[in-house]
Protein backbone atom coordinates (compact mmCIF):
# COMPACT_ATOMS: atom_id res chain seq x y z
CA UNK A 1 0.00 0.00 0.00
CA UNK A 2 2.91 2.24 1.06
CA UNK A 3 4.30 1.96 -2.34
CA UNK A 4 1.02 2.18 -4.14
CA UNK A 5 0.84 5.43 -2.63
CA UNK A 6 3.96 6.56 -3.40
CA UNK A 7 3.86 5.62 -7.15
CA UNK A 8 0.49 7.97 -7.12
CA UNK A 9 2.25 10.87 -4.92
CA UNK A 10 5.17 11.01 -7.68
CA UNK A 11 2.34 10.24 -10.70
CA UNK A 12 0.67 13.90 -9.22
CA UNK A 13 3.92 15.72 -8.85
CA UNK A 14 4.73 15.50 -12.58
CA UNK A 15 5.82 18.06 -14.57
CA UNK A 16 4.03 19.08 -17.71
CA UNK A 17 5.71 19.20 -20.84
CA UNK A 18 4.93 21.90 -23.77
CA UNK A 19 3.02 19.93 -25.84
CA UNK A 20 0.77 18.85 -23.09
CA UNK A 21 0.47 22.82 -21.83
CA UNK A 22 -0.73 22.91 -25.45
CA UNK A 23 -3.04 20.60 -24.88
CA UNK A 24 -4.27 22.52 -21.98
CA UNK A 25 -4.95 25.96 -24.03
CA UNK A 26 -6.86 23.94 -27.25
CA UNK A 27 -8.86 22.42 -24.30
CA UNK A 28 -10.09 26.37 -23.77
CA UNK A 29 -10.73 27.17 -27.20
CA UNK A 30 -13.12 23.93 -27.15
CA UNK A 31 -14.88 25.37 -24.06
CA UNK A 32 -15.33 28.68 -26.00
CA UNK A 33 -16.84 26.39 -28.68
CA UNK A 34 -19.34 24.71 -25.82
CA UNK A 35 -20.62 28.12 -24.64
CA UNK A 36 -21.79 29.29 -28.09
CA UNK A 37 -22.93 26.21 -29.98
CA UNK A 38 -25.93 24.63 -29.60
CA UNK A 39 -25.75 21.63 -27.46
CA UNK A 40 -28.74 19.73 -27.86
CA UNK A 41 -31.86 19.44 -29.50
CA UNK A 42 -35.23 18.17 -29.02
CA UNK A 43 -37.43 17.72 -32.59
CA UNK A 44 -40.95 16.73 -32.47
CA UNK A 45 -42.87 15.58 -35.74
CA UNK A 46 -46.62 14.45 -35.98
CA UNK A 47 -49.03 14.55 -38.48
CA UNK A 48 -50.58 17.98 -38.05
CA UNK A 49 -46.57 19.13 -38.48
CA UNK A 50 -44.78 17.21 -40.92
CA UNK A 51 -41.73 19.47 -40.66
CA UNK A 52 -41.37 18.89 -36.89
CA UNK A 53 -41.25 21.65 -34.16
CA UNK A 54 -37.12 22.41 -32.73
CA UNK A 55 -36.16 23.38 -29.07
CA UNK A 56 -32.18 24.12 -29.44
CA UNK A 57 -30.43 24.27 -25.96
CA UNK A 58 -27.77 26.13 -25.27
CA UNK A 59 -25.27 26.75 -22.46
CA UNK A 60 -27.37 30.08 -21.80
CA UNK A 61 -30.75 29.74 -23.96
CA UNK A 62 -33.60 27.98 -25.67
CA UNK A 63 -34.21 28.51 -29.03
CA UNK A 64 -37.39 27.52 -31.00
CA UNK A 65 -37.01 26.65 -34.44
CA UNK A 66 -38.65 28.96 -37.09
CA UNK A 67 -37.54 31.98 -35.95
CA UNK A 68 -38.78 31.01 -32.47
CA UNK A 69 -41.99 30.37 -33.47
CA UNK A 70 -41.94 26.33 -32.70
CA UNK A 71 -41.31 27.23 -29.02
CA UNK A 72 -44.45 29.19 -28.94
CA UNK A 73 -45.76 25.92 -31.09
CA UNK A 74 -44.15 23.57 -27.96
CA UNK A 75 -46.13 25.66 -25.39
CA UNK A 76 -49.24 25.92 -26.98
CA UNK A 77 -49.31 21.82 -26.99
CA UNK A 78 -48.20 21.72 -23.55
CA UNK A 79 -50.52 23.91 -22.47
CA UNK A 80 -53.78 21.28 -23.91
CA UNK A 81 -51.89 18.46 -22.44
CA UNK A 82 -51.70 20.38 -18.72
CA UNK A 83 -47.67 20.93 -19.38
CA UNK A 84 -46.22 23.52 -17.64
CA UNK A 85 -45.23 25.93 -20.62
CA UNK A 86 -41.31 25.61 -20.77
CA UNK A 87 -38.96 29.29 -20.47
CA UNK A 88 -35.46 29.69 -19.85
CA UNK A 89 -35.74 31.58 -16.95
CA UNK A 90 -36.57 28.12 -15.49
CA UNK A 91 -33.62 26.27 -16.04
CA UNK A 92 -31.76 27.39 -13.48
CA UNK A 93 -28.97 25.54 -14.85
CA UNK A 94 -28.72 27.98 -17.77
CA UNK A 95 -28.04 31.11 -15.16
CA UNK A 96 -24.92 28.79 -13.77
CA UNK A 97 -23.24 26.82 -16.46
CA UNK A 98 -21.65 29.65 -18.71
CA UNK A 99 -20.02 30.43 -15.49
CA UNK A 100 -19.06 26.77 -14.66
CA UNK A 101 -17.45 27.14 -18.29
CA UNK A 102 -15.49 30.32 -17.12
CA UNK A 103 -14.40 28.31 -14.38
CA UNK A 104 -12.99 25.68 -16.29
CA UNK A 105 -11.57 27.77 -18.71
CA UNK A 106 -9.61 29.69 -15.61
CA UNK A 107 -8.34 25.65 -14.06
CA UNK A 108 -7.34 25.00 -17.48
CA UNK A 109 -5.02 27.93 -18.04
CA UNK A 110 -3.65 27.49 -14.72
CA UNK A 111 -2.89 23.41 -15.05
CA UNK A 112 -0.85 25.37 -18.06
CA UNK A 113 0.98 27.91 -16.77
CA UNK A 114 1.89 25.85 -13.33
CA UNK A 115 2.58 22.87 -15.55
CA UNK A 116 1.89 20.29 -12.73
CA UNK A 117 -0.19 16.90 -13.50
CA UNK A 118 -2.15 16.95 -9.97
CA UNK A 119 -4.06 20.05 -11.24
CA UNK A 120 -4.71 18.64 -14.64
CA UNK A 121 -6.19 15.46 -12.78
CA UNK A 122 -8.31 17.15 -10.43
CA UNK A 123 -9.90 19.60 -13.74
CA UNK A 124 -10.80 16.16 -15.00
CA UNK A 125 -12.67 14.39 -11.94
CA UNK A 126 -14.40 18.29 -11.28
CA UNK A 127 -15.67 18.02 -15.20
CA UNK A 128 -16.91 14.44 -14.96
CA UNK A 129 -18.65 15.20 -11.74
CA UNK A 130 -20.33 18.43 -13.41
CA UNK A 131 -21.12 16.19 -16.58
CA UNK A 132 -22.97 13.60 -14.20
CA UNK A 133 -24.60 16.40 -12.16
CA UNK A 134 -25.95 18.36 -15.09
CA UNK A 135 -27.12 15.63 -17.15
CA UNK A 136 -28.81 14.08 -13.84
CA UNK A 137 -30.57 17.68 -13.14
CA UNK A 138 -31.47 18.00 -17.02
CA UNK A 139 -33.29 14.59 -16.49
CA UNK A 140 -34.98 15.70 -13.38
CA UNK A 141 -36.46 19.14 -15.17
CA UNK A 142 -37.50 16.35 -18.11
CA UNK A 143 -39.13 14.62 -15.20
CA UNK A 144 -41.25 17.56 -13.84
CA UNK A 145 -42.39 18.77 -16.82
CA UNK A 146 -43.84 16.01 -17.81
CA UNK A 147 -45.44 14.20 -14.64
CA UNK A 148 -46.77 17.48 -13.19
CA UNK A 149 -49.48 18.19 -15.26
CA UNK A 150 -52.93 19.86 -14.97
CA UNK A 151 -55.44 17.19 -14.22
CA UNK A 152 -57.85 19.81 -15.42
CA UNK A 153 -56.36 20.03 -19.20
CA UNK A 154 -58.20 19.47 -22.04
CA UNK A 155 -56.19 16.48 -23.04
CA UNK A 156 -55.64 13.88 -20.71
CA UNK A 157 -52.40 11.68 -21.13
CA UNK A 158 -50.96 9.07 -19.06
CA UNK A 159 -47.45 10.87 -17.41
CA UNK A 160 -44.29 10.96 -19.29
CA UNK A 161 -40.55 11.85 -19.08
CA UNK A 162 -39.40 13.41 -22.15
CA UNK A 163 -36.50 11.61 -23.60
CA UNK A 164 -33.00 13.01 -22.88
CA UNK A 165 -31.23 10.78 -25.83
CA UNK A 166 -32.72 8.80 -28.93
CA UNK A 167 -36.28 8.75 -29.80
CA UNK A 168 -40.01 7.93 -27.94
CA UNK A 169 -43.32 8.06 -28.70
CA UNK A 170 -45.63 10.64 -26.90
CA UNK A 171 -49.33 10.75 -27.91
CA UNK A 172 -49.39 11.03 -31.46
CA UNK A 173 -46.28 12.59 -31.50
CA UNK A 174 -42.19 11.46 -32.05
CA UNK A 175 -40.01 12.68 -29.70
CA UNK A 176 -35.95 13.38 -30.83
CA UNK A 177 -33.47 14.53 -28.58
CA UNK A 178 -29.44 14.38 -29.71
CA UNK A 179 -26.80 15.65 -28.76
CA UNK A 180 -25.24 18.78 -31.23
CA UNK A 181 -21.84 20.49 -32.03
CA UNK A 182 -21.77 21.93 -28.51
CA UNK A 183 -21.28 18.93 -27.24
CA UNK A 184 -19.25 17.19 -29.12
CA UNK A 185 -16.96 20.20 -27.74
CA UNK A 186 -17.27 19.52 -24.82
CA UNK A 187 -16.24 16.31 -25.50
CA UNK A 188 -13.46 17.68 -27.10
CA UNK A 189 -12.44 19.26 -23.78
CA UNK A 190 -12.15 16.19 -22.05
CA UNK A 191 -10.17 14.38 -24.53
CA UNK A 192 -7.60 17.27 -24.35
CA UNK A 193 -7.39 16.75 -20.57
CA UNK A 194 -6.72 13.05 -21.48
CA UNK A 195 -3.98 13.98 -23.91
CA UNK A 196 -2.44 16.47 -21.61
CA UNK A 197 -2.09 13.71 -19.07
CA UNK A 198 -0.70 11.39 -21.55
CA UNK A 199 1.65 13.19 -23.08
CA UNK A 200 3.51 13.82 -19.98
CA UNK A 201 2.92 10.62 -18.20
CA UNK A 202 6.59 9.50 -18.23
CA UNK A 203 8.48 13.61 -17.09
CA UNK A 204 10.61 12.94 -14.57
CA UNK A 205 9.14 14.20 -11.23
Amino acid sequence: MTSFLRAEFRFLEKPLNGVSRLWLILAVAALVGATVLPLWKIHLVAPQYQEGLQLTVYAWKLVGGNGGQDLVEINNLNHYIGMKAIHAADFIEMKWIPFAFGLFAMLSFRAAVHGKMSQVVDLMALFVYFGLFSMGSFAYRMHQYGHDLDPKAPVTIEPFTPTILGTQQIANFVQTSLPMIGSLFLFAFFACLVLAIWCSRREAA
